[in-house]
């Protein structure tokens, strides 16, 4: 084997790893693709003899180029249009075994994490997902251990404080996420407002791309009479283009559970995911903006 190929060998057994660490930072499977391959371009040019550890390399230099990522990030999703969610990932098949996404990596929880500073999100991160130790932790982002044990305290008590605490196992929110799809396809308003909470809030993003509310509908009756009013518009009205292929609508596994994922020629148009407590939905999270859908084809991290 040549030098060269050895060094493709070490990176593309790490790629999985180091896409998952990306994906949590930046919450974007594009971001964290460009990270990946930047990374790529570093370690192609290092010289591996004087590199003890490949791994903590690799994980250090994709956690720094994350974090300087992060940073020109904030900026440009402040001036983001509507509401700004994180990318969905498809989580059967390949996607599962290609992003690593562990249960706890819900569309939830990385809406909260965009709150945190980037050094405190990769604390939290390298920590509460891949448990790194302090001392580890601190090698990576550069600071001594007392800085990075008083980062993650920080950030552990935002994520408590504002993290949604939702107790569902996966066979009860399948049944409510079918439950909707079904009763949204018969008209069933009854059956609708039966699994929403009286304080059911959705949040959707489009990036103004398409029509969706750039403002959160709170309450069950609002929230199922806009389901039910948008499922009988033709896909095409949707987007906004003369005409299109008929919408396929289907449950998916998508980050940390079910979802209804909805497709256009085969192409993934939109997904809805549902946060599920007391038998109820509590939230949902329609994500529509074109530019975030890679993550929701099967292929998309091949």
């Amino acid at each position: 084997m040549t030098d060269q190929a050895a060094r493709v060998e070490v990176f593309e057994g790490h790629r999985p790893l180091l896409l998952s660490v990306a994906y949590r930072m930046l919450g974007s499977l594009v971001e964290a693709e460009d990270v990946v391959q930047e990374a790529w371009l570093r370690w192609d040019r290092t010289d591996q003899d004087a590199i003890e550890d490949a791994r903590a390399y690799l994980v250090r230099v994709t956690t720094r180029l994350a974090i300087d990522r992060l940073r020109r990030l904030k900026a440009r999703r402040e001036a983001y249009v509507g509401p700004w969610l994180p990318e969905p990932i498809l989580t059967e098949g390949d996607a599962v075994t290609a992003v690593e996404l562990a249960e706890s990596v819900s569309l939830a929880l990385l809406v909260v994490l965009e709150a945190l500073s980037p050094l405190e999100r990769a604390v939290f991160v390298l920590r509460e997902a891949f448990d790194c130790s302090y001392a580890e932790i601190g090698e990576i982002v550069g600071r001594d251990e007392a800085a990075v044990r008083q980062l993650g305290h920080r950030a552990r008590e935002h994520v408590r404080q504002r993290r949604p605490r939702f107790d569902a196992d996966q066979a009860t929110r399948r049944r409510v996420t079918e439950q909707f799809l079904a009763a949204c396809n018969t008209g069933d308003v009854a059956g609708l407002m039966a699994i929403l909470a009286p304080g059911v809030t959705l949040h959707s993003d489009s990036g103004g791309r398409v029509r969706a509310p750039r403002r959160p509908i709170v309450g069950a009756d609002r929230v199922a009479r806009f389901f039910l009013s948008i499922w009988k518009t033709p896909y095409s009205e949707w987007a906004g283009v003369a005409e299109g292929p008929d919408l396929d609508l289907q449950v998916a596994q998508v980050n940390d559970g079910p979802a209804i994922l909805g497709t256009a020629g085969g192409r993934p148009v939109g997904v809805l995911t549902f946060d599920v407590a007391d038998g109820v939905v509590q939230a949902l999270r329609f994500v529509a903006n074109p530019d975030k859908l890679s993550g929701l084809m099967r292929d998309a991290t091949a």
